[in-house]
């Protein structure tokens, strides 16, 4: 793809964001000189696999001081996090 002066970028941004999670390679120029390339963020898949939730646990042991609503707490907030 050619590339896209500023203000054209500004006016096309979503077509020019769909472009690049696509693949396309987009590069923004101003005044003819290339000085921007949008590209897609990497996406971490968080899962609530039985892996997930053991390797959770690793780091997060329980205490015999820990009552059974302040573990389902923690959990809960694991959980949260995960979404």
């Amino acid at each position: 793809m050619e590339p896209v002066n500023i203000l054209d970028a500004r006016n096309n941004l979503s077509r020019l964001i769909a472009q690049a999670v696509d693949g396309e390679d987009v590069v923004i120029s101003n005044r003819g000189k290339p000085v921007v390339r949008l590209v897609p963020v990497e996406r971490e898949e968080k899962t609530s696999t039985g892996e997930a939730l053991a390797e959770w646990f690793t780091r997060n042991p329980s205490t015999s001081s820990d009552s059974r609503e302040k573990r389902a707490a923690r959990i809960r907030e694991a959980r949260e996090a995960w979404r």
